[in-house]
């Protein structure tokens, strides 16, 4: 008899039924060969009993595996986490009944940093302000060959700032780099790097960056890593970026920064709470470019994910797992 496999939230990896096929998005066959395969959608915290009630291997990206709906699957055995991140399941709730959780790291790593970097010249060069004076018509009114939509900043030359030095962060620090960015990097682990790059101490860190983009793991530590106190430590001009977690983030201080222009810029790709509410003053403060959690959702990412997923209960159901998560 195959085994159950149910996948929670399944939507925002693949919207593909099993055994559909699309040139947009990956196909669910890896792990449909493996076992008899339930797609859901979507998934709210009530219906996650019934519908993993009598599933040994489950599958979850967002939907929360706490400890109570975990001691209430007698026959769950496995945890796939569909990300990196592992905070959608209770891992010492899991060890304590035997349940193993495997994630998939760095599946995103190269679109993530892509990202960043976009969200970083979008902000630096005005691009999509001075596209719409194409657009709209305006560049062909005027006298002058050219026309501005606000100010260029020329990034080579100046500190980009990482905090955290994982595959990520030190992705990104590369593009940077090739950019002419000078790098300085605030982490709690000292890693060898590729490139060259200075490590400073948080207070040192906040006063030189020109950019400042956070790529470390929230934690209680570093919730609210930037917030008022810190902001007031940056330069007034720099810019921000977190493609990384949303409660790295203050919001309300950085928006009120931005108001009181007293930071540069802020580009993300995460809010404290997905989806935002749609009066979060982060989502219309002024030079605020904020995109929709979609920085890991390429077809190349989202597929090398898929086929992480597969590998994970493969070895699982081989007896040798691999990419497992504890709780400490």
């Amino acid at each position: 008899m195959k085994p159950s496999i149910v996948v929670l939230d399944a939507h925002t990896t693949s919207p593909l039924k099993a055994g559909e096929t699309s040139s947009a998005h990956p196909s669910w066959e890896p792990l449909a060969s493996l076992g008899e395969l339930v797609l859901y959608a979507r998934t709210s915290p009530d219906e996650i009993i019934e519908r993993a009630s009598d599933a040994s291997y489950v599958l979850t990206n967002k939907v929360v595996l706490d400890r109570q709906i975990i001691e209430s699957l007698p026959s769950l055995k496995y945890i796939g986490l569909m990300s990196t991140g592992t905070n959608s399941a209770d891992l010492a709730a899991a060890e304590e009944h035997g349940i193993v959780v495997s994630n998939v790291p760095a599946y995103s790593t190269p679109s993530v940093a892509q990202h960043t970097i976009a969200l970083l010249l979008e902000l630096a060069t005005n691009l999509s302000a001075h596209a719409n004076l194409s657009r709209s018509g305006e560049w062909s009114k005027q006298a002058d060959f050219s026309i501005t939509a606000g100010g260029i900043v020329e990034l080579a030359g100046k500190n980009f700032g990482i905090v955290g030095c994982g595959e990520i962060a030190q992705a990104t620090a590369r593009i940077a780099s090739a950019l002419g960015l000078q790098i300085l990097v605030h982490s709690r682990t000292q890693r060898a790097t590729d490139f060259p790059c200075r490590w400073l101490d948080k207070e040192e860190f906040l006063r030189e960056s020109d950019v400042i983009s956070l790529h470390c793991p929230l934690t209680p530590q570093t919730k609210h890593w930037i917030n008022r106190e810190s902001i007031e430590q940056m330069k007034d001009e720099a810019i921000l970026l977190n493609t990384g977690r949303g409660p790295l983030v203050d919001e309300a201080a950085v928006a009120e920064a931005l108001q009181n222009n007293e930071l540069g810029g802020y580009g993300a790709d995460v809010t404290e709470t997905e989806p935002p509410r749609s009066d979060n003053p982060i989502l219309t403060a002024p030079r605020a470019v904020v995109t929709p959690h979609v920085a890991w959702a390429s077809l190349e990412s989202r597929t090398r994910l898929m086929q992480t997923m597969a590998a994970n209960l493969q070895a699982y159901l081989n007896g040798a797992p691999q990419n497992v998560v504890h709780s400490s």
